[in-house]
């Protein structure tokens, strides 16, 4: 599938990318530990759009489309979501969370979504967008 951009009200959801006008390795190195492993990452998530396994997007601020964070999604629903830790508390995953999801029931016609909250914060997040704890090892669920 090729590669589509979201419109997340105040952020911008597009591909992940390296090259000579965008370099998202700097942020995703805060969360992988290095440039290199951050650019390993960007690469296996442009293949997943290549053959159809998933789709991820850089969390971008609207004004200087510098990414904030990452959202993902599974060809199986499982939908995942990290921000920058400077940038955590102000609503963004609860934007992309928000958006992607309406994406993967819209577009990919996904009748289920879940996610595996890390923590209370995230929690939160999966709750304020429609997710409900599950019974079996952390797992969150949404429903079309």
């Amino acid at each position: 599938m090729e590669p589509v951009e979201i419109n997340a009200g105040e952020y911008y959801l597009r591909q992940l990318r390296v090259d000579d006008r965008i370099d998202d390795r700097h942020t995703l190195a805060e969360r992988f530990g290095s440039l290199d492993r951050a650019g390993e990452h960007v690469a296996l998530r442009a293949n997943e759009w290549e053959t159809d396994a998933g789709c991820s997007w850089a969390v971008c601020e609207q004004l200087s489309n510098t990414a904030v964070g990452e959202v993902a999604v599974k060809s199986t629903g499982e939908l995942f979501c990290w921000i920058s830790p400077h940038h955590r508390g102000k609503g963004i995953a609860t934007a992309a969370v928000a958006a992607v999801a309406g994406f993967a029931f819209g577009f990919l016609d996904l009748e289920t979504l879940s996610c595996t909250p890390c923590d209370k914060a995230a929690e939160r997040v999966a709750q304020k967008c429609g997710f409900t704890a599950g019974s079996s090892h952390g797992v969150w669920t949404r429903l079309r």
